[in-house]
């Protein structure tokens, strides 16, 4: 096996993991030094490095943290859907973790640590590296971690020995997964376990991917049959009404509607009180509360007033937004990734975009075109006033800003959309 091959390696035991961690000393040494490495980290694991370089973080210095207060600590466990299914992340994972001499961690979509728990001697042992309950652990906050880099990707990691940026937690060894909320798809939270990095084990990280899974389909069932309850509320009400209306939970999903075709979600203010709104997809409505949601009715001629400018906000990653702004007000929708690098192609080629052409832009493949349809249709549900086709383009007469991250490096930094890629190429120096 090749040097650089055992570096990119933490999935091997015994005598090959001693020399695969010697190999990670060794690049991690090469990088902070300014040498050139005979030896690379896996390819998540360098740009992690990178970012937590940027953000200025010491190598050399502990982990530290403003710890949250209790009652703050307590207010963010009511606030997040996460807490609704603790008991099944316990299950899951808190007693695996207590026998293999780990620990479960639970944040919220911060980094914060909100829950902790197993096995008492690692926990003791957690308190030296700052990882506690009210601690920041984000990349910018403790460089390479499990925790934060999964924050960053949106995706699972596992982080082993020097791995981690920092070296007070080279005898750590922790694995990590999203959480993601399915009614609307935001990032709530990460599911991470945390132990000495004797105790790697190469399906930690499955497993713990697993269970941030099944805790996403919790949320969901539970999600269902709220709107279930929602419905039964407002069906009988709606029925006594004429023209348009709509029941919706607080995120917008249907439970409900009369007088017009359905929609899966209705984008809603993140702020949003009983009386007269503007809606980006409906125009002027007013809006009533019910048990669990609201009551949404369309008022006549709400179709006026368009948006005449669009902000769209990739400045932090894991709250990618478009703003739109008209007459009557403005209204923020929360974007997944896919669609945030839809609507920054849009946003690079103003003259509009043809379906081959928005496939290369987003997968380097001129012929993906029925994702690409598909995706533009999901999206025109929501921001239809602001969306024309044929080509594919931002309306006339519609003002565009992107809002990028302070470095140029971080614009979607898990996205490797051709579009994306050669923006961050050309703002290197």
């Amino acid at each position: 096996m090749t040097e650089s091959r055992a570096a990119g390696m933490v999935r091997v035991v015994g005598r090959e993991a001693d020399r695969a961690t010697r190999l990670l000393h060794r690049a991690r040494e090469a990088r902070l030094s300014g040498e050139r490495a005979s030896v690379v980290p896996r390819a998540e694991i360098d740009a992690s490095w990178n970012r937590a370089a940027r953000s200025g973080v010491d190598p050399e210095q502990s982990p530290e943290s403003e710890l949250l207060g209790a009652d703050e600590i307590e207010h963010r466990r009511r606030g997040t859907v996460l807490g609704e299914v603790m008991p099944l992340l316990r299950a899951g994972l808190a007693s695996i973790a207590d026998a293999s001499q780990q620990i479960m961690v639970v944040t919220d979509g911060e980094g914060r640590v909100l829950w902790r728990q197993g096995d008492a001697g690692v926990l003791r042992r957690a308190h030296g590296i700052c990882l506690e309950e009210g601690a920041a652990w984000s990349e910018t906050a403790t460089g390479t971690n499990a925790i934060g880099t999964a924050l960053a990707t949106r995706a699972p990691v596992q982080v082993h020995s020097a791995e981690h940026f920092v070296r007070a937690l080279h005898d750590w060894t922790c694995a990590a997964a999203p959480v993601r909320d399915p009614r609307d798809g935001r990032l709530v939270g990460i599911v991470d376990v945390s132990g000495p990095a004797s105790t790697f084990h190469p399906a930690t990280l499955a497993l713990v991917d697993s269970v941030a899974r099944l805790a996403e389909a919790e949320i969901r069932t539970r999600h269902l049959a709220a709107i279930e309850r929602l419905r039964s509320v407002a069906a009988p009400i709606l029925c006594r009404l004429e023209g348009r209306a709509l029941a919706v939970d607080a995120h917008g999903r249907l439970a409900a509607v009369t007088g017009m075709p359905p929609v899966d979600r209705l984008p809603l203010p993140k702020s949003l009180r009983p009386g007269p709104v503007w809606l980006p997809s409906l125009g002027m409505c007013r809006v009533e509360p019910l048990p669990g949601g609201w009551l949404v009715r369309v008022a006549d001629g709400g179709g006026e007033g368009p948006p005449r400018r669009v902000e769209l906000d990739l400045s932090r990653p894991r709250a990618l937004a478009v703003r739109l702004t008209g007459p009557l007000g403005a209204c923020t929708q929360p974007l997944s990734p896919r669609h945030a690098e839809l609507l920054y192609a849009l946003a690079v080629h103003r003259e509009g975009r043809t379906a081959s052409e928005l496939a290369r832009d987003l997968f380097g493949d001129a012929t993906r075109t029925v994702t690409v349809r598909a995706e533009v249709s999901r999206l025109r549900r929501h921001l239809a006033e602001v969306l024309a086709h044929r080509p594919y383009r931002f309306g006339d007469g519609v003002e565009v800003e992107v809002v990028h991250p302070e470095h140029p490096a971080d614009l979607l930094p898990w996205s490797t959309a051709p579009v994306v890629t050669a923006s961050r190429a050309a703002a290197e120096p």
